[in-house]
């Protein structure tokens, strides 16, 4: 439990726990050392000094005035009231030892007054008659404890900025790592070099090794993919041209068979391809984009409205992927539901691009198979409804993750039926 409720006081980020596992040590030992050194040395050379004063300033005091100018006592005569308490400046650590040790081994003393680190007074009855003496402070206690304290400090920040210095040298080739990690995950190949300690450099040649077999296998996955979209291509045209030789009344459901077909394979060899990676990250007003999606949809004659778009700004996406993505979207809404709404939510962290249908939606139970490759759901989402292998909300799935974001399910609280939201980290 206390560790549980620590952990939320602690950074996050690699920097500040690293300062922390730097900073925390040294205070800690610099905290003990002064601590073990004032006690042992101030607390008792202090006690021993203020000691040998007292026993100097009796003698002194007994045997009159040439002694106490022998031994630079400054004795005078003191008729006005004594001073309400003992003083000192909050600062002096040593000052408390002195007093106590002088109240204990001089008899007679009323206060004791140390107003800077120059100077001791005390005020002492003696035979009767009330005396003030001045003494030197260096008499009664090692002079200057808190300069050990600002010596500490001073070198301690000192010592630990260039550690720190060093420290970051360290940590930068690992925050490379990671930013280089991250966005390949959200389809983009920055420059990496491997660079820093022997692990980390080890830990960035895996990554580039990983990296090129993803590409090298996604490259041999696309090519043979073509191959096989150039010999399915071949039979089909082979279909449709001995089609066009039948009669009229005789080929049409034949040819629209053919055109699912040619549709059908088209779609999931988009799909395998993965042509939701394809293309260049760039910053792009997703409001425009939007828009013009919309727009191109109501000139097919779809029931298809923009309703609302809140904040401004370009985010960084593959615009075609996108257009992609909201097209699969726009088409699902519009196969299984007669209206459509989209909606664009651009905040500070994050973009939601919204659509919405008034169609029969899916169950809640069933919305994560529904991203699924060749899912296709019954009644909601089945074949009486158009064409197609269940293959549009998964690659809208593939494109959102793809851009390091993620394709969420919902019931429709405006239109009823099914609201997918396409959240992008900006």
């Amino acid at each position: 439990m206390f560790f549980t409720t620590l952990k939320r006081y602690m950074p996050r980020g690699l920097y500040g726990r690293a300062a922390l596992i730097l900073v925390l040590p040294v205070v800690t030992l610099q905290l003990v050392v002064s601590v073990v050194f004032i006690q042992r040395h101030f607390d008792g050379v202090s006690r021993q000094m203020s000691t040998e004063l007292a026993r100097a300033l009796t003698v002194a005091l007994d045997y009159g005035p040439e002694l106490e100018r022998a031994l630079t006592f400054d004795v005078r005569r003191y008729d006005d009231p004594l001073p309400a308490k003992d003083t000192r400046q909050w600062y002096d650590l040593s000052g408390v030892i002195v007093a106590n040790t002088l109240r204990d081994e001089l008899p007679g003393l009323k206060r004791v007054l140390l107003p800077d680190d120059r100077r001791l007074i005390l005020y002492i009855l003696h035979e009767n008659e009330m005396l003030e003496v001045t003494v030197s402070r260096r008499r009664a206690s090692a002079s200057n404890p808190h300069q050990l304290l600002v010596h500490m400090v001073f070198f301690g920040v000192l010592m630990t900025a260039v550690a720190y210095l060093y420290l970051r040298n360290q940590l930068r080739p690992i925050t490379r790592l990671a930013a280089a990690a991250e966005a390949f995950g959200r389809g983009r190949n920055v420059p990496y070099s491997p660079s820093g300690a022997i692990e980390v450099r080890a830990a960035g040649n895996a990554f580039l090794d990983m990296r090129a077999r993803i590409e090298r296998q996604i490259e041999q996955r696309t090519m043979m993919l073509s191959g096989v979209s150039h010999d399915m291509r071949t039979p089909l045209t082979r279909l449709k041209l001995g089609l066009s030789l039948l009669e009229h009344e005789d080929r049409d459901d034949l040819e629209r068979d053919v055109d699912d077909l040619q549709g059908l394979l088209d779609d999931f060899l988009d799909f395998a391809r993965g042509e939701a990676q394809s293309g260049q990250s760039e910053l792009t007003d997703p409001v425009a984009l939007t828009s013009d999606i919309v727009a191109n949809a109501q000139r097919m004659g779809r029931n298809v409205t923009l309703v609302e778009h809140s904040g401004a700004g370009l985010v960084g996406m593959r615009p075609l992927s996108i257009k992609r993505a909201l097209g699969n979207l726009i088409n699902n809404a519009m196969r299984y539901g007669t209206q459509c709404e989209v909606s664009v939510l651009l905040t500070d962290r994050s973009l939601c691009l919204r659509v919405e249908d008034d169609g029969p939606g899916i169950p809640a139970d069933r919305r994560e198979e529904a991203l699924r490759p060749f899912a296709r759901l019954d009644p909601a989402r089945n074949q009486d409804r158009g064409s197609g292998v269940g293959l549009g909300l998964a690659i809208a799935a593939d494109i959102a993750r793809s851009h390091g974001g993620v394709l969420r399910l919902g019931a429709s609280s405006r239109l009823g039926g099914l609201q997918a939201d396409i959240v992008l980290a900006r």
